[in-house]
């Protein structure tokens, strides 16, 4: 039942007041959802797998200086299939017979090469079968004999290079189990159950553990280490794999929690590291002190992005500003000037943002826009780092780059089943990705790792 209207002034007036309140918490409510409706991965932190089918223009974070044609550039040096000098086969193909009088030739008839083609192709797949034999003898009243190889722990087992092909197809590949079993039954004949590539997982996992500790020492000494996390599903829960990485190494961990205890986990270098730490703005990351923290510039640019979608100008001012300062050498030589320039923009965006608006309880609501400013505005130092500094990176893309093939080993493989695979997943996948970052051969690096030999990575 509708309330009844009053009919003297003072309630018309209080009702109308109590009706524009209520019109303006709606409309409010009604541009907030709007706002959460049109985020995407071009104007917001969501990630690119949350914008759906929807066809879209693809924009790049920072935008190219000028368009170029599509496929291989003028000066390109390519990488195409060439001739040897020494193939391992060679086949001779002769005419049989003379078209005129019809006689057959042979081999022993004089020929001469007057062309050649090669094929590149796979020899018949077929597994190698080596019996380790110790041998004893006796010498000085005493019988001596001999020992097995590190890697040969077992009367009948899988060797080095079956290992390393496994590992690579589970962790660098990103290949389910299932496919992997049915690509051995087809290719050798030996189907390998999901026991059998648990087990591989599990010893390459053991044997890397040295050169985990390496990494995590080459990176609490490197300048700029670059740090993110992204959420991994592991035995039915949700957990977190976090990520610290340089341009030489990389280095993944596992934990059940996203913030402070993780960062501060004996996994974590972030809680003894004194360089440059490159991240998001996200807040525990600012409880460690030691270190100067520099800001991703491609999360800013995206939130710019979306408040000039809502007609904002200071953002506008602000990403112009920040991509002026990206396209300028490094580090800049107008750094009082710049300085000035980024107190004048968030003046004008203090101005141009609705105040604090005081709430039913607890602290004032803030818009979107005045957050961002307030964040601009505290962590003025690690936006500008970038351009104050020599070597210091404008965004965190090495993270995020790092943290994809996990994305992509979820939604190819689903979960993992137990948390223990998916620490295994994480060291391994850090292990390939150091191999790749060193130019180094990737199943001929686990191969060594396997047959008990130094792996060649350059850890400084």
């Amino acid at each position: 039942m509708m309330n009844e209207v009053p009919n003297d002034i003072v309630g018309l007036k209080a009702l109308v007041e109590q009706l524009l309140k209520k019109i303006d918490r709606l409309e409010n409510e009604n541009a907030e959802l709007r706002r959460r409706l049109g985020l995407n991965s071009g104007n917001s932190d969501k990630p690119p797998s949350s914008d759906g089918y929807g066809k879209k223009s693809v924009k790049p974070g920072l935008p190219k200086a000028k368009k170029r044609a599509a496929g291989g550039q003028k000066g390109h040096q390519g990488d195409t299939l060439k001739r040897t000098e020494h193939p391992d086969y060679v086949k001779l193909h002769l005419p049989s017979q003379c078209s005129c009088c019809g006689r057959m030739f042979g081999e022993e008839d004089f020929f001469e090469v007057i062309q050649g083609r090669q094929v590149f192709d796979l020899p018949e797949p077929k597994l190698e079968v080596t019996e380790h034999r110790i041998g004893r003898i006796s010498c000085c009243g005493r019988a001596h004999q001999g020992e097995y190889p590190a890697d040969v722990t077992a009367p009948v087992q899988y060797g080095a290079g079956v290992r390393a092909l496994v590992a690579k197809l589970s962790v660098d590949c990103r290949m389910p189990m299932e496919q992997i079993s049915g690509l051995f039954e087809d290719m050798y004949g030996y189907p390998l159950n999901a026991a059998t590539i648990e087990c591989v997982l599990q010893r390459a996992y053991e044997l890397s553990a040295p050169i985990e500790e390496k990494i995590r020492s080459a990176l609490l000494r490197t300048e700029t280490v670059h740090f993110d996390e992204t959420g991994i599903r592991a035995a039915g829960k949700l957990n977190w794999l976090h990520v610290a990485s340089a341009e030489a190494c990389t280095c993944l961990f596992v934990h059940q929690k996203r913030g402070t205890a993780a960062l501060r986990s004996e996994f974590s270098i972030l809680k003894d590291f004194k360089g440059n730490a490159v991240h998001d703005c996200w807040s525990p990351y600012f409880k460690f002190d030691g270190m100067r923290h520099v800001l991703c510039g491609a999360h800013l640019l995206r939130e710019l992005a979306g408040l000039m979608e809502k007609g904002s100008l200071w953002a506008e001012e602000m990403r112009e500003f920040l991509l002026d300062l990206y396209k300028m050498p490094h580090p800049i030589a107008a750094a009082d000037e710049a300085r000035m320039h980024y107190q004048v923009i968030l003046a004008h965006a203090d101005a141009e943002e609705p105040p604090p608006q005081p709430g039913s309880r607890g602290k004032p609501k803030h818009s979107v826009g005045r957050n961002l400013l307030n964040r601009l505005k505290k962590h003025e130092e690690g936006v500008l780092a970038f351009a104050l500094e020599e070597n210091v990176p404008f965004t965190n893309n090495q993270a995020e780059r790092d943290l994809r093939p996990a994305k992509v080993k979820q939604k190819i493989s689903g979960c993992f089943r137990t948390e223990t695979g998916a620490k295994v997943y994480a060291r391994l996948q850090a292990l390939v990705s150091t191999f790749r970052k060193q130019g180094l051969k990737i199943f001929a690096s686990l191969r060594e790792l396997f047959s008990h030999r130094p792996v060649s990575v350059c850890l400084w």
